[in-house]
């Protein structure tokens, strides 16, 4: 799908929708719309996680009208990728100017009738760094929560993108359980989404979550096999080198499904519901096979009932052309098939 909408100046549309979320930030207090439920995300996209927006449009090949073609497209929600600690300061405060682009970019979500994810993004320092991490992301979220609480019900908070590396499944459900505690004070009905340790066996058993909350949702993202998803990448030394290599096997579709299986047998044992925040396959992989991949996966997802996010809109990965402002067809049509 084209976007048709005419394009901003990415600053002059921020510092249009800042002015807009000042003007309208009262009546907004309480929405608009009501509260997430659990399970309810849908389809969805991953957006501007290495965008320059959030310095105040430099480098941003995102533009908020782009908002418009995710709705059109029949997506139901976002997943925005934020850095938030490198927007704090020697204390850990956040940086105000920087809230106030996070806030404009809420609001311009809800107003396409998309659902908004804010997804602290903070992967490599929390995967190499467990005690820094933890400090950062519980001032993270005592400064996130209190600033939303009763604000933006259809909000949903990600705890942290991708637990993993040196951080264990006991250092991550100690330090998630203190940031639901952290984000409850303030956000008791707030939908959070929990993600599973990132390693490859998946261990969804090993995640802790309070039995008592239900406002949650778990999450895991899928790229197996990794060789397959990532070939050609060039910020690997290893992944740079392999390839073409295909996917769509019936061995293939048997492991995906193995996975998967996994995960829905937990899920209906434990009464909690599953996102699938992110999948995707590099654009080195061949054209075939890499829809073929997204469309068996994407519709697995489908069939369990799960909500999804593709990664990613824009940049690597990309479904959409900024240059062009068009959709990638080919993606698209995996991702979304068109109704006929």
């Amino acid at each position: 799908m084209t976007c048709t909408r005419a394009r901003w100046p990415i600053a002059f549309g921020l510092a249009v929708a800042m002015f807009v979320v000042t003007l309208f930030s009262q009546s907004y207090a309480a929405g608009p719309g009501p509260a997430l439920g659990p399970g309810k995300l849908g389809r969805g996209i991953n957006i501007l996680g290495y965008d320059g927006v959030w310095e105040g449009g430099r480098n941003a090949p995102f533009r908020l009208d782009n908002l418009t073609a995710i709705r059109e497209a029949e997506f139901s929600h976002v997943r925005i990728n934020f850095f938030g600690f490198k927007f704090m300061g020697s204390e850990n405060v956040l940086d105000e100017i920087v809230l106030r682009r996070l806030d404009a970019v809420i609001e311009e979500v809800l107003a396409r009738n998309l659902t908004p994810i804010l997804d602290e993004h903070d992967t490599h320092i929390c995967q190499r760094d467990v005690s820094g991490c933890a400090e950062k992301l519980k001032a993270f979220w005592r400064q996130i929560a209190e600033r939303y609480a009763g604000r933006y019900p259809a909000l949903a908070f990600e705890v942290l993108n991708e637990p993993g590396g040196q951080m264990t499944s006991a250092n991550w459900n100690a330090l998630l359980s203190e940031c639901l505690g952290i984000i409850r004070r303030t956000n008791p009905g707030r939908t959070v989404i929990a993600a599973v340790l990132n390693v490859d066996e998946m261990p969804v058993e090993e995640l802790v979550l309070p039995p008592d909350d239900r406002n949650l949702i778990v999450t895991f993202h899928y790229y197996a096999p990794i060789r397959f998803t990532h070939q050609g990448a060039p910020w690997s030394r290893t992944f740079s080198r392999i390839g073409p290599l295909d996917w769509g096997t019936a061995d293939d579709e048997r492991k995906a499904t193995a996975d998967f299986e996994k995960m829905r047998i937990w899920s209906e044992t434990e009464k909690r519901p599953i996102y699938l925040g992110e999948f995707g396959v590099y654009e080195r992989a061949p054209s075939d096979s890499r829809m073929r991949y997204l469309s068996f996966v994407a519709r697995s997802a489908d069939r369990l009932g799960w909500a999804w996010a593709y990664w990613q809109f824009d940049h690597d990965f990309a479904a959409f052309d900024s240059a062009r402002q068009t959709w990638k067809p080919g993606i698209l049509h995996a991702l979304i098939p068109p109704v006929h």
